[in-house]
């Protein structure tokens, strides 16, 4: 059985780990409430971008670009596929980066040539570790995304793609569904589907496209890709930031449950202390009785 100044020096161990823990969650908290306020500042002008997509699309349907299938065929395109992956830069945030792993690992599966492109150090630690090849590894922090890094992302994969090095370019992040709900996710990037941008068809005002529908596409999707990218990434740093506080909230719990029976333990161990010294005393006493008794008698 432990000693009292053994289970106290233990009692004060979890506190201090519980310390922390509320200071994660603090910290989590306020950058989730900062990249969510981010994000909605930034997603209308990338609504507005979709919603143009969709007008040209309902202007010509049959519109050719590289960012599209074929308007009636569509192949399944067997290629190279590059893929993005999304993770965080260190644990102590439940499942959340595994469950990234996970995804990219089935992709792998039932796609050998894949050329992955990792933003996060617990990703780039995992794949080295198991002697996955990256093709290309975003070395600044998952911790800040910003526009200029997600611009910088869309740049290098299209390139690629423009050159024919990627047939298709698929990202892999988690989706913040709610508070209580987040999903890691596969999404193909390119080459998008036509009905993707031609599910509404209401009427509205012709316009003339200068200098043509064409060129007009081809300048406004890098910008929508690239804006996809930067939701991908807020998205993922904040189902990052929901998972770490899921995390260090139910680490205080625990804490708070292993302290009460430590206490219990404790106030247990000096009850038991108390008890061995009252009755160590009360049998010298006796003992000492009996001996001046003893030295009674024989006089």
């Amino acid at each position: 059985m432990a000693s009292t100044k053994e289970i106290k020096n233990h009692i004060n161990s979890v506190k201090d780990t519980q310390k922390i823990t509320n200071a994660m969650y603090l910290i989590s908290s306020t950058k989730l409430t900062k990249a969510k306020k981010e994000l909605d500042q930034t997603r209308a002008f990338f609504q507005y971008t979709q919603n143009e997509i969709k007008r040209i699309f309902r202007r010509a349907p049959d519109i050719e670009s590289r960012y599209f299938y074929p308007p009636k065929d569509e192949p399944p395109l067997n290629g190279t596929y590059g893929c993005l992956v999304i993770t965080a830069d260190k644990g102590l945030a439940g499942a959340y980066n595994l469950n990234v792993i996970k995804e990219t690992e089935k992709l792998l599966k039932k796609h050998e040539d894949t050329k992955l492109f990792v933003v996060g150090e617990y990703g780039r630690r995992y794949f080295m570790k198991h002697n996955i090849p990256i093709e290309q590894s975003f070395l600044y922090t998952a911790q800040n995304p910003t526009m200029d890094r997600a611009r910088e992302i869309c740049s290098i994969l299209l390139e690629m793609y423009d050159k024919k090095k990627l047939d298709k370019i698929y990202v892999v992040y988690t989706d913040m569904e709610s508070s209580i709900q987040e999903e890691a996710k596969t999404f193909r990037l390119l080459p998008f589907h036509r009905f993707e941008f031609m599910k509404e068809n209401e009427l509205e005002t012709d316009f003339e496209f200068v200098p043509s529908l064409k060129t007009v596409l081809e300048s406004m999707m890098p910008s929508y890709i690239a804006g996809f990218i930067y939701s991908a990434l807020v998205d993922s740093f904040c189902s990052e930031q929901n998972a770490r506080m899921t995390a260090m909230d139910s680490a205080n719990k625990n804490a708070e449950k292993i302290l009460a029976e430590l206490q219990v333990e404790y106030n247990r161990v000096r009850q038991a202390a108390i008890t061995q010294e009252i009755t160590e005393i009360s049998a010298g006493a006796k003992a000492q009785r009996q001996k001046r008794k003893k030295k009674g008698g024989s006089q």
